[in-house]
């Protein structure tokens, strides 16, 4: 009897591991290229669909400076379904020149943190 218990116990186990969401983005980096410091924000958008059995919710999107940030889905991406995340550089007070910003996303997919990658470079105003 004891055998079967823990039988069905191993097996709910299994059933619930398999049973999560699963985020998976079209592309992790953007380069925006170059641009003027005339026109310093720049946006794209990271797409992402839920590959797992289970609803997906994004928890956080943290930049890791002021001048970027991320918005996104809040709610709760279904199996199959698609979200996105906007992410725009505000480039106005910095200096010209390269730049790479990472933006941390939270999440209770099977991995819980993944990373976004933005780069670019900003010339001089005429």
């Amino acid at each position: 009897m004891k055998k079967i218990i823990t039988m069905f116990v191993l097996l709910g186990s299994v059933t619930m591991a398999m049973a999560q969401a699963q985020i998976k983005f079209e592309k992790t980096s953007h380069n925006f290229g170059t641009f003027s410091e005339n026109d310093p924000k720049v946006s794209c958008t990271f797409k992402f669909t839920n590959v797992g059995n289970e609803p997906l919710v994004i928890n956080q999107a943290l930049a890791s400076c002021g001048c970027t940030v991320p918005e996104y889905t809040k709610t709760p991406i279904q199996p199959g379904e698609s979200g996105e995340i906007k992410v725009t550089y505000n480039g106005v007070g910095k200096v010209p020149g390269h730049f790479k910003k990472n933006i941390t996303v939270r999440s209770n997919g099977t991995v819980e943190i993944s990373r976004l990658y933005i780069e670019g470079d900003m010339t001089e105003a005429k």
